[in-house]
């Protein structure tokens, strides 16, 4: 067998092994717009699981945070203040609703970004009133970190780092800041747009999601770009609108949410650092234009949701 044989024969069994592996992956995603849904798709789109919400209270904004928690349930908004972690029979076990509880009633507030700790905590990044706080489960606060002063714009993705410290996207005036539990900046990168959503990467580096800016940019500490995608992925048709959810995978590829995208792009792809597009969702039809918030679930965790559906209902 040549050498040129050898290096396509490798091509084709690495790719019918991305293609069954990307077959077998679930998508957790939420849109309102109009559509006011979470869901869970197979990978070609089907749906597994889905529940309406009450969407926004005002506005046409779209949800902006989810998760599947360990134990298989679902964190979610019901609407802009109220978080709602759910069974996937359907069962509320927990709420918070950031409108009216610790000194917030009366205040003007939207959340856009929350995630259940490891310790079980909860933290919520309250915009308007410029904190993010972490709850337990009685709502009771363990930990207030102070931001810098915004309106309800302020806040997007916010997500704990390993090393305690938050890193927050400030849609205006268009920043990421990592600041510590002292509610002290220690670094801080200004994007210049609505940004959306950013991650510390494995490699020290942050990725950020630009939102309105329609890229996506690796920065090193010292502010440097190291890789970038804008406007549109190269050597194909998908066109970048409002990019939103990040995902490091531990293959070193990246998930990327895709929002106002229209019908004919896809709403989450995966990207090489090649600039390859090795995988792509697209169901307008489910989410239409408005899917911002979106989990591509792991090997794992997609068989435990698996197990869950197929389980017979509790009582």
């Amino acid at each position: 067998m040549t050498s040129r044989a050898r290096i396509l024969v490798a091509f084709f069994v690495f790719a019918i092994t991305c293609t069954q592996a990307n077959a077998e992956r679930l998508v957790l995603a939420s849109a309102s717009y109009g559509k006011n849904i979470v869901a869970i798709c197979d990978a070609d789109g089907k749906v597994l699981w889905s529940h309406k919400t009450a969407g926004p209270k005002t506005g046409h904004a779209g949800h902006h945070d989810i998760q599947l928690l360990d134990n298989g349930n679902l964190l979610f908004h019901d609407n802009w203040t109220s978080i709602i972690e759910m069974t996937l029979d359907k069962k509320v076990v927990w709420t918070y609703d950031s409108s009216t509880m610790n000194g917030n009633k009366g205040k003007r507030v939207d959340v856009h970004a929350f995630r259940r700790l490891p310790n079980g905590l909860t933290m919520i990044a309250e915009s308007g009133v410029g904190r993010i706080i972490e709850v337990d489960k009685d709502g009771k606060i363990h930990a207030e970190i102070k931001l810098k002063p915004g309106g309800t714009q302020n806040t997007r993705m916010a997500r704990k780092l390993d090393n305690g410290n938050y890193l927050v996207c400030a849609e205006n005036p268009g920043v990421v800041t990592e600041y510590n539990a002292k509610s002290e900046v220690v670094w801080e990168h200004a994007i210049k747009t609505r940004v959306y959503g950013a991650i510390r990467l494995r490699n020290g580096n942050t990725l950020i999601a630009s939102g309105g800016g329609a890229s996506v940019v690796e920065v090193t500490g010292a502010g440097k770009v190291v890789w970038e995608i804008k406007d549109s992925v190269p050597d194909t048709k998908i066109t970048l609108k409002w990019t939103t959810f990040l995902t490091e995978l531990d293959n070193g590829n990246f998930i990327v949410g895709n929002c106002h995208a229209g019908e004919k792009s896809p709403q989450i792809f995966e990207i090489t650092r090649a600039k390859k597009v090795v995988w792509q969702f697209n169901q307008y039809g489910t989410f239409g234009n408005g899917l911002a918030c979106s989990q591509v679930l792991s090997d794992q965790q997609s068989a435990l949701v698996r197990k869950l559906l197929a389980a017979p209902p509790s009582k």
